[in-house]
C-alpha cells in the first residue's frame, strides 16, 4: 500500500477504542512467508503501529501459542439477507432448477423481510463471517425500503447497526435498481430495491457516508447490473463516483441470458459495452463474469478494474466457470465473495477458487504465485486483493494498516502432523473454519 494511502488510514483511526497492545503468535504471515516470534504492536485507536522480532523483554499483552496469525480474510461481495434462504431451494420437484428459478424464490424472501428481519439476519450473517475468520465485508446492498410507497430507504440503517453490532468491518456498497429486467418496470419484490434517480440516490450516499464509523465503516457504490441501471444513469453514477473517490462494484455477465438479453437491449454484451462507454479503472469491480470472454477479460485488465469471484454461490446457482486464468493476468485484481452467503468458511471458497480451474482445465497449480506457490496466492486473493477492491486499508500484517486478524489452531486435528512450511496450504487446501480460533477487528478481539 502507498505511503500517502498509510498515512490517510492512519488519521482516519486515530480516535483511540481501547488499549495499546503487543500481540505475538507462534507463527505469523508477514512480507509473503510464515514466519516465528513476530510482535504486533497495535496501538489504542486498532492500527498496528510496528512489526518485528519478539526480543523477549518487551512485554506481550496477548501472546496466542500454537496459533498461525494471519490477516483478517475479506467477502469482497456479501448479499447478506440472503442467507435466509440456505437449506432452501435444494429440492427440484418441477424438474430442474436454475439461477432464475432460484431468483424468484429470492425475492419472495425479499416481500416479507421487515426491518427486525433484516437486521437480524445480516447481524447473524456478519458473526457467522466473523467466526470463521472473516473481517471485512463489502456488503453489496440492495433491498432499501421498509415502506416502498414512501421509498423511505430505511433498511439501509439495518445493516449499518447490524455490521456495528456483530463488529465486523463494513464496506456498504449502496446498490442503484432501477429497472426489473433492462428496460422492464420493476416488479413485485423489486420495487423494495428502487432508485428513481441518480442525483436523489448520491444525495443518499453522501448522507449516509456522513453516518459511518469512520473507524470500521466506508461507503462504496454498486450499480446493480446493465439489466438494472439504464445506461446513461450508469453513466453519471461513473461520474459522481470519480468525483468522490468511490469504489464501483457492478453484476457483470453472470448467466448466458443475461448477456443475450444485454445483445438484443444494446447491441453488444455487458462488459463491452462497459468498455467502450464508461470510465473504468482500479476503482471499478465486476463481479462473477461467468461468461465473459477472454478478449474482453483482457481488455478489462488493461484499465486497471478489478474482479470478484464468487465459487461457492457460483457452484450454488450453476452458474458457470470463470475464465480465471485471463483474470489472473494481474493476480492482485482477483479478490473473493459470498454474495448468497449459502455457506460460510474463506478457506473452502478459495480452494474452489483453484479445484474448479483444476477441473476445467485438467492440470493442478492454476492460481499460484511466480514461484509457484498455491497457498500464497490464495491467501493474497483472500486479504489483501479484497480490500483493495474496497478501497480500505488493512489486509496485511503491515504497519500503518488496520490490525484484522485471525487466529489458526495449529494443534487442531486437520493440521496436526504439518510442517511449518507446509501449514498455509494445509489449511487453505485442506482445512478451514474448524480452525480458526481468535478474530481481531481493528485491534478488538471480536472472538
Amino acid at each position: 500500500m502507498a505511503a500517502a494511502d498509510r498515512k490517510a488510514a492512519e488519521k482516519k483511526n486515530s480516535n483511540p477504542t481501547h488499549a495499546a497492545q503487543r500481540i505475538v503468535a507462534d507463527l505469523t504471515w508477514v512480507d509473503g512467508a510464515l514466519q516465528r516470534e513476530v510482535a504486533i504492536d497495535v496501538d489504542e485507536a486498532g492500527v498496528i503501529r510496528g512489526v518485528g522480532p519478539a526480543d523477549g523483554r518487551t512485554p506481550v499483552t496477548r501472546r496466542l501459542a500454537g496459533r498461525m496469525l494471519l490477516p483478517g480474510f475479506v467477502s469482497a461481495h456479501s448479499h447478506a439477507f440472503q442467507r435466509a434462504l440456505r437449506g432452501s431451494g435444494e429440492t427440484f420437484p418441477a424438474g430442474v432448477g436454475d439461477f432464475w428459478s432460484w431468483r424468484e424464490a429470492m425475492f419472495a424472501l425479499v416481500e416479507r423481510l421487515t426491518p427486525a428481519m433484516l437486521r437480524q439476519v445480516c447481524r447473524e450473517t456478519f458473526e457467522e463471517m466473523l467466526a470463521v475468520g472473516i473481517t471485512t465485508v463489502g456488503e453489496f446492498h440492495y433491498v432499501h425500503h421498509a415502506e416502498i410507497e414512501r421509498a423511505d430507504f430505511a433498511l439501509d440503517r439495518e445493516v449499518i447497526a447490524a455490521a456495528a453490532e456483530a463488529g465486523i468491518r463494513l464496506c456498504l456498497l449502496q446498490s442503484y435498481y432501477r429497472t426489473g429486467h433492462f428496460d422492464q418496470p420493476l416488479a413485485g419484490g423489486q420495487r423494495r430495491f428502487a432508485t428513481t434517480d441518480v442525483p436523489r440516490f448520491i444525495a443518499g450516499c453522501d448522507a449516509l457516508a456522513a453516518m459511518l464509523d469512520p473507524r470500521t465503516q466506508a461507503l462504496g457504490i454498486a450499480p446493480h447490473s446493465l439489466r438494472a441501471v439504464p445506461p446513461e444513469d450508469l453513466k453519471a453514477l461513473a461520474r459522481a463516483a470519480d468525483e468522490r473517490g468511490w469504489v464501483v462494484h457492478i453484476h457483470v455477465e453472470e448467466q448466458r441470458r443475461e448477456v443475450e438479453d444485454c445483445v438484443r437491449a444494446l447491441g453488444t454484451n455487458p462488459l463491452r459495452w462497459m468498455l467502450d462507454q464508461l470510465p473504468l479503472g482500479e476503482r471499478w469491480c465486476i463481479v462473477h463474469g461467468t461468461h465473459s470472454t477472454a478478449d474482453d477479460l483482457r481488455a478489462y485488465a488493461r484499465t486497471g478494474g478489478r474482479h470478484c469471484v464468487c465459487p461457492i454461490t457460483e457452484g450454488n446457482l450453476g452458474d458457470g466457470i470463470a475464465l480465471l486464468p485471463e483474470m489472473l493476468a494481474r493476480p492482485g485484481a482477483v479478490c473473493i465473495g459470498t454474495d448468497s452467503n449459502v455457506r460460510l468458511d474463506p478457506a473452502e471458497e478459495l480452494r474452489w477458487l483453484e479445484f474448479v480451474q483444476r477441473l476445467a482445465a485438467q492440470r493442478r497449480g492454476v492460481v499460484k504465485t511466480p514461484e509457484g506457490r498455491v497457498g500464497a496466492r490464495l491467501l493474497e486473493i483472500g486479504t489483501r486483493n479484497g480490500v483493495a477492491a474496497l478501497g480500505l486499508a488493512t489486509g496485511e500484517i503491515a504497519a500503518g494498516l488496520a490490525a484484522d486478524f485471525v487466529a489458526i489452531d495449529i494443534s487442531d486435528v486437520s493440521l496436526r502432523g504439518c510442517a511449518a512450511e507446509n501449514l498455509l496450504d494445509a489449511y487453505l487446501l485442506g482445512s478451514g473454519a474448524q480452525a480458526v480460533r481468535e478474530v481481531c477487528v481493528g485491534g478488538r478481539w471480536v472472538r
